[in-house]
């Protein structure tokens, strides 16, 4: 299992970016470069990555390929093929995005977003980006959301055999997927599910915390690591379950000292389960 995460401070060149890595005492790292670096910057970010045994584990678009703005799906298309590109280049683990919403907000819950005609626009949407880079080495991938598809391990797999394409992949963020009480206070059990049925598939994993308030309606929210109710050590152990360079990217924290402290806690916890990270 190897652990990563932002960084939040600046960095210039590849020395620069690896003190900072070093420091955090990552040993897995999102991609330091977009697909507009040059050549010789990519190349350079790469060679420092292999030198240091450093795996790079996500190329990230974060853009809405599903946007009701035709304009704005195509510059997101545009994006994400380019992404994707990027991480083929660079031999990343996956390239990811979320699916898309149909609403104002590129990431938000929408009535809409669980509609068939949105759902067949999901899948032709994954099944472009993927023909038209025809990646060999990396995956495409799509993060599991609270309130879009896909929110659940079950509706994964569905959309898996429904792009039907072997270039598509699995991004697990076991969190965005506790979005119920029920989930929530089977956090074990639903964790375990999620591995057991996507471990094939799994390219990269987000590592977080949840909480949920104990307030009329439900009200649940991520939180850091260590300070919520899932349990670091069994997560740690379903990792490595699935080879020892998989990837357990920590994120949404504020500064450079809370991603140190998270990966901390994700380490010790790790060595408990006798995870080496």
């Amino acid at each position: 299992m190897r652990i990563g995460g932002a960084i939040e401070k600046p960095y210039h060149n590849p020395e620069e970016w690896l003190e900072l890595v070093r420091e955090l005492g990552y040993r897995a790292v999102l991609a330091p470069v977009d697909f507009r670096a040059s050549k010789e910057e990519k190349q350079a970010y790469v060679k420092c990555a292999r030198e240091h045994d450093l795996v790079i584990g996500e190329v990230g678009v974060w853009k809405n390929v599903i946007s009701v703005d035709r304009d704005e799906r195509k510059v997101s298309m545009e994006y994400c093929m380019n992404q994707l590109e990027l991480a083929e280049e660079l031999g990343a683990n996956c390239c990811v995005n979320i699916a898309g919403s149909q609403g104002e907000i590129w990431d938000g819950f929408y009535k809409e977003n669980f509609a068939k005609d949105t759902y067949t626009l999901i899948v032709d949407s994954v099944r472009d980006i993927i023909d038209s880079v025809k990646p060999k080495r990396t995956f495409y991938t799509i993060e599991s959301m609270p309130w879009m598809i896909p929110d659940s391990p079950d509706a994964y797999l569905q959309l898996i055999r429904d792009v039907d394409r072997k270039a598509f992949g699995v991004h697990l963020d076991f969190v965005n997927m506790i979005n119920c009480p029920r989930r929530y206070l089977f956090c074990d059990e639903f964790i375990e599910e999620c591995f057991a049925k996507l471990g094939p598939h799994i390219k990269s994993i987000h590592g977080k915390d949840v909480i949920m308030e104990n307030v009329y309606s439900t009200v649940i929210r991520e939180s850091m690591p260590g300070t919520g109710r899932v349990n670091y050590q069994k997560v740690a152990g379903l990792c490595e379950s699935l080879g020892p360079d998989t990837t357990l990217f920590i994120e949404h924290l504020p500064d450079f000292e809370s991603y140190k402290k998270a990966a901390e806690y994700v380490r010790e916890q790790a060595d408990l389960a006798g995870v080496k990270t």
